[in-house]
C-alpha cells in the first residue's frame, strides 16, 4: 500500500497582493487644476505656510484665487486664539486643534510707528479687529498679515463712554463684515455701525430702555464706586477695573433674525442691546454688589454665557452661567472641578474668556500666577494648557481674541 503524501499541500496566499506599479495608484500630480485645489484646501490652515515649499505647481496653487475660494467652501475651522499683552509687539497664537503655540509673523502695518500701540479689541471669522491709542481701527488677517485701517470714527456720542466694541463677519471670502461700537451712560446708549460693504459708518442710533426692564437706573450706578472690606482685609470696588485689551469686552449673537450686543456694565451687570430692535435691558446681578469675584461675557454656537470666578467658605469656584429669558434667572451649565479651581483662592486672580464652539479659553492672572484652561462646556472637560514658551522664551498672555484662521479672509 502506498503512502498518503504528507507533504504541505499548496494553497493560494491570502495576504494581499500589492498592486502592480501604475495601477489603482494616483499622483497628486495627475489630477486637475480644480481637483488638486480641492484636496489641498482641506489641509489645516498650520500646514498652509509650507505649501509654497514643495514645489512650483504647489505654489502657484497657493497663491491662486480659486484656492482662496476653494478655501472658503470649507464649513469650519478649528479656532485659533490670538494671545493679548499690550507690551508684546508680536502675534502669538494656540492651535486649538495641534494643543499647541505658534507665533506668527506680525502684520507689517502694525509696526508702524502710529500703529504700533493697537491693541485687538475684537474678532469674527478670519479676522482680528485692533484699536489705536488715537481711536482708530485696523481690521487685520492674522494669517496672512493683510491690513485695513478703517474710515475715522466722525461722531460716537460725545457724551458718555464706550462701552463695547463688537464684530460680526458674513463673508470671509468677501470681506464683508461689520463693527459695532455701543457707547454713552445708562440709561442712554447709543449704537454706530462700520459696514465693510459700503466701507462707511453708518448713522448713529438711539437705544431705548425696554419697557418690561425692571431694573431701576441710579444716574450714579456707573460713575461712583462703593468701596467695601473683603474677608482678606483688601479694600475692594464694585466698579469693573479691566485689562486695556479687555475694556470694551463684548459678544454679539444672532438669533431668530434679532442682533443683540452683550457687555459688562462698569458695575459689572450684563446689558443686552438689541440692534434689531432698538432697545437695551439690563440683566439682574449674578451675585451681590458686596461680593468679591470677576467676571467675562462670552459667546458660544450663538449664545450668550458669563463665566464667574468667585471665592466663598474658603474657596475658589469658577462657573459658567446661561440666562434663561423666560423666568429671567440666572443657570449654572458647568463648573470647574474644585480640586482645580482651589488654587485660585486668595490670589486675586483676574479672568478674561473667550467663547468658539463649545469650547471656553480662559485666561487666568494675577502676581502670583498665569494659567490658560480650556473647558468643554457640553461634555464637562477642563483642561489646563501648556506654559507658552516660544523659541525657548517664556510669554505670559492676559487675555485672548478667538478667530477661523482662514487665509481666504479679506478685510
Amino acid at each position: 500500500m502506498e503512502k498518503a503524501n504528507t507533504g504541505c499541500i499548496s494553497r493560494p496566499s491570502r495576504k494581499r497582493k500589492l498592486p502592480e506599479q501604475g495601477n489603482d495608484m494616483i499622483s497628486l500630480d495627475e489630477l486637475g487644476e480644480d481637483l488638486l485645489e480641492r484636496v489641498l484646501s482641506w489641509l489645516p490652515t498650520s500646514t498652509f505656510f509650507r505649501l509654497s515649499c514643495v514645489c512650483k505647481r504647489w505654489k502657484s496653487v497657493a497663491d491662486s484665487e480659486s484656492f482662496k475660494l476653494a478655501c472658503s467652501r470649507i464649513p469650519s475651522r478649528d479656532p485659533w486664539f490670538f494671545m493679548v499683552d499690550p507690551n508684546i509687539n508680536q502675534s502669538v497664537v494656540f492651535n486649538s486643534a495641534e494643543r499647541s503655540w505658534k507665533k506668527l509673523n506680525h502684520p507689517p502695518f502694525l509696526l508702524r510707528n502710529t500703529n504700533s500701540d493697537s491693541i485687538p479689541v475684537a474678532a469674527s471669522g478670519g479676522l482680528v479687529c485692533f484699536r489705536s491709542m488715537s481711536g482708530d481701527y485696523i481690521v487685520c488677517n492674522p494669517v496672512t498679515g493683510s491690513c485695513r485701517e478703517l474710515p475715522p470714527v466722525v461722531s460716537v456720542s460725545q457724551e458718555g463712554s464706550l462701552h463695547a466694541i463688537a464684530m460680526s463677519a458674513y463673508s470671509n471670502y468677501r470681506g464683508a463684515y461689520k463693527l459695532v461700537l455701543v457707547s454713552g451712560d445708562l440709561p442712554k446708549l447709543s449704537f454706530k455701525v462700520y459696514n465693510s460693504s459700503a466701507d462707511c459708518w453708518e448713522e448713529e442710533i438711539m437705544l431705548m430702555r425696554k419697557n418690561d426692564d425692571c431694573h431701576e437706573f441710579d444716574s450714579n450706578d456707573d460713575d461712583d464706586a462703593v468701596y467695601f472690606l473683603s474677608k482678606g482685609g483688601n479694600v475692594v470696588a464694585t466698579n469693573m477695573q479691566r485689562s486695556p485689551s479687555k475694556q470694551y469686552s463684548s459678544v454679539i449673537t444672532l438669533k431668530d433674525g434679532e442682533e443683540i450686543v452683550y457687555f459688562l456694565s462698569f458695575s459689572g451687570t450684563v446689558v443686552a442691546c438689541n440692534l434689531t430692535h432698538k432697545y437695551f435691558t439690563e440683566y439682574p446681578r449674578l451675585l451681590p454688589v458686596f461680593s468679591e469675584y470677576s467676571i467675562d461675557v462670552v459667546e458660544c454656537k450663538g449664545e450668550m454665557f458669563v463665566v464667574v470666578l468667585s471665592e466663598f467658605f474658603e474657596s475658589a469656584s469658577l462657573r459658567v452661567w446661561r440666562f434663561d429669558e423666560k423666568t429671567k434667572t440666572w443657570n449654572q451649565v458647568a463648573a470647574m472641578p474644585p480640586a482645580m479651581s482651589h488654587e485660585f483662592y486668595g490670589k486675586k486672580v483676574d479672568i478674561n474668556c473667550v467663547g468658539a464652539g463649545n469650547q471656553i479659553f480662559i485666561c487666568l492672572s494675577s502676581a502670583e500666577l498665569c494659567s490658560y484652561v480650556l473647558c468643554d462646556f457640553v461634555t464637562s472637560e477642563w483642561h489646563e494648557l501648556p506654559k507658552c514658551s516660544v523659541n525657548g522664551e517664556s510669554l505670559e498672555f492676559m487675555s485672548a481674541f478667538s478667530f477661523e484662521p482662514r487665509i481666504e479672509a479679506a478685510v
